[in-house]
């Protein structure tokens, strides 16, 4: 009897050892192959498309201002042009009807220049960065007021008037230990 359950034991124990070595050594070389179809289907599915940016040689004198809103920070160049149309209007290499799309921000940013009836008499380049949509329209707008006070001191008055050589000042909040938010508190529980 003991002879016949050693010799079991001895049979048994090889299959076990057996079965679990072959699929470990199966399954990499599947993941592997899974892998490489994956990015082959990626890199033909989606060549490199290399966007061109407007280049567009300003040269000559400008007037310069630099603009802040919130955490947006736009340095603008105005180049005296009487024939300017809006696509020689410049952010950070697009158009402005391509960077800004909404009219209402267009409207926003153009509004120094319409106050003093000079719109289409200057072509601009702008760089913006940080913040938002809302944040790089208004710095802009600030950073052309500042620009037309460089061109002509005289503007001054009217630009002070209409409320865009203001700098708004408002940022967010920073964020309190202990509360949520800058302020919010968190909910009360009794138990």
């Amino acid at each position: 009897m003991a002879v016949a359950k050693k010799a079991a034991t001895k049979k048994a124990a090889p299959k076990k050892a057996a079965a679990k070595k072959a699929p470990a050594k199966k399954a990499p070389a599947k993941k592997a192959a899974t892998i490489v179809n994956k990015t082959e289907t990626k890199a033909e599915a989606k060549p490199e498309v290399k966007v061109e940016k407007k280049a567009l040689k300003m040269e000559g004198k400008y007037f310069h201002g630099v603009g802040r809103r919130k955490t947006s920070v736009a340095q603008v160049r105005l180049y005296s042009n009487d024939k300017a149309t809006d696509a020689e209007l410049i952010i950070n290499g697009k158009e402005m009807k391509d960077y800004f799309p909404t009219l209402a921000q267009q409207n926003v940013m153009m509004a120094p220049l319409k106050e003093i009836g000079m719109h289409g008499k200057f072509t601009m380049t702008a760089l913006v960065k940080g913040g938002g949509m809302t944040g790089q329209v208004e710095a802009v707008q600030l950073g052309i007021a500042r620009a037309l006070v460089e061109f002509d001191e005289a503007l001054k008055k009217s630009l002070r008037d209409g409320g865009f050589l203001t700098r708004d000042a408002r940022k967010v909040e920073r964020k309190k230990p202990g509360l949520k938010k800058a302020r919010r508190a968190p909910q009360w529980a009794k138990r």
